[in-house]
């Protein structure tokens, strides 16, 4: 499946130079509003170091990580909704992605163009708004569409269908009109029905970009702005980054970056950290088929059937399966070979029902 994370963010705040860091891209990053006009997009490798392991033990040809799709969204303004600042073309590319990564500036520097003070909950808020104001437009053309469609000869199933949505719909834009994006998240879950997509309803992770100097002994525990945002929303989604430092790294030679990332204290790559919490949030899983050809790393959603799965490497799979070989990677590190796994009865047999579970390696049968 492809993965698409959009940075999102007011003019000014970091996006494109930690764009450019993810991606090891050099897209403009001038210090003016809409450098970014149009979306840039960059397809970033998903770390996992399962499958050097994987590429070891079969003697692979090459490996195909799972990839992230990342997207540069040019900084949003006040009055998007209604157009100002190209925000109608913004909020299009914004509905395109699956996880929102929303980039606030908690630092710092005059020499960096702002209208106003630092105040990344205010940034939020504002991106927010404009989010719910697109999402009360796109309602109000989709419910008249709805009573049309209801004064036509339906089936009962389909009668039930449409009132269903509309009132989802309804339910959905008193919660936008009041700025509760959360109850409205609640409505989308509890209804028996799926309606328009809801910009405001979307995934998202919190970037609190940070000054380089507080990295060193994690000082941005003091910073009072990271700290409003954790109070906000919490640990496991506001992740603090320097988008100037890692963009830096990636101007380094490897043993070089090493050396400086020990001594500005990073643990690991911010890149690595955010695809790990992007596949948490989106609820991602992987799993893995191998051979002396390839080892294919393959991202699916968690709770998905082994059929589908199947449909991830190929249409014809899934069409014609008649069952997979699975087995786990931690009992191939275990056991060595395939030969070895059989043995130990660690080799099943699975019909199209069964979930996959992260880190299962599969030979599907199929016949079409």
């Amino acid at each position: 499946m492809s993965i698409k994370a959009g940075l999102v963010g007011l003019p000014n705040v970091g996006k494109s130079t930690l764009f450019n860091a993810l991606t090891k891209s050099s897209i403009p990053m001038e210090n003016y509003p809409f450098c970014t006009i149009d979306p840039h997009v960059a397809i970033t490798e998903v770390p996992d170091n399962r499958i050097e392991q994987l590429k070891k033990i079969y003697n692979s040809s090459k490996t195909i990580p799972g990839t992230v799709t990342f997207v540069d969204i040019a900084g949003l303004v006040k009055g998007a909704a209604t157009g100002e600042g190209l925000g109608n073309q913004f909020l299009s590319n914004i509905r395109e992605v699956d996880l929102i990564l929303h980039v606030l500036r908690c630092f710092e520097d005059p020499n960096i163009v702002r209208t106003d003070d630092v105040d990344p909950i205010s940034d939020f808020d504002i991106i927010m708004a404009e989010l719910m104001l697109k999402d009360i437009e796109s309602i109000d053309k989709r419910i008249p569409k709805i009573e049309k469609s209801l004064k036509g000869k339906l089936t009962g199933a389909e009668e039930k269908s449409l009132k269903d949505e509309l009132s989802l719909l309804k339910n959905a834009r008193m919660c936008l009109e009041i700025g509760d994006a959360e109850k409205t998240k609640e409505h989308c879950a509890k209804a028996p029905v799926t309606t328009i997509p809801l910009l405001s309803t979307k995934k998202f992770l919190i970037i609190a970009n940070i000054a380089e100097g507080e990295l060193d002994g994690k000082g941005y525990l003091n910073n009072k702005h990271y700290q409003a945002l954790t109070n906000k929303f919490g640990n496991n989604i506001v992740l603090p980054i320097s988008a100037r430092v890692e963009y830096e790294l990636t101007q380094m030679e490897t043993t070089e970056a090493q050396e400086f990332m020990e001594m500005m204290g990073i643990t690991e790559p911010s890149l690595d950290l955010i695809i790990k919490k992007t596949y948490d949030n989106l609820g991602l899983i992987t799993f893995f088929t191998c051979g002396p050809k390839e080892i294919h790393a393959w991202p699916i959603r968690k709770g998905i059937t082994i059929r589908n799965a199947a449909g991830e490497i190929h249409s014809d799979l899934e069409r014609g399966f008649i069952c997979s070989e699975t087995f786990s990677y931690n009992d191939l590190i275990m056991y060595k070979t395939e030969s070895a796994l059989k043995t130990a009865g660690k080799i099943r047999i699975e019909g199209q029902h069964y979930l996959v579970q992260d880190g299962d390696i599969v030979h599907v049968r199929f016949n079409v």
